[in-house]
């Protein structure tokens, strides 16, 4: 049985996100956790986070398994564009340059291949 997590909002662009995401995408659950704690990107604690809530998602709905004996993997993790804060920028000579601030949803899901 799947377990799903989301995260919406995070203050990423997503092109920066999807670099994390790639890494773990169809590993087991303890390998991606390793792999996150010790990756230097500011986006992996986001994600290691968000692997952490669908385990425990899991858990959830599964109250008699155990984690181990399931083997968990991530079955899907994929990032969408979220909203874009446009500011402005001083330029020189009375101009202005648009600043996007991007940002990005997660969406994560967990499953046992039992």
């Amino acid at each position: 049985m799947e377990a799903i997590a989301k995260l919406n909002n995070v203050p990423s662009s997503p092109r920066k996100m999807r670099l994390v995401v790639d890494l773990i995408r169809g590993e087991r659950v303890e390998k991606a956790l390793s792999l996150l704690k010790y990756d230097v990107k500011h986006a992996s604690r986001d994600v290691e986070k968000l692997l952490l809530s669908a385990i425990s998602n899991w858990e959830a709905k599964n109250e008699n398994e155990d984690i181990e004996s399931a083997e968990l993997y991530i079955k899907t993790v994929y990032v969408d564009a979220g909203r874009m804060l446009k500011r402005l920028q001083t330029a020189p000579q009375g101009r202005a340059y648009r600043v996007r601030k991007r940002s990005n949803h997660i969406t994560l899901v967990v499953d046992s291949k039992n």
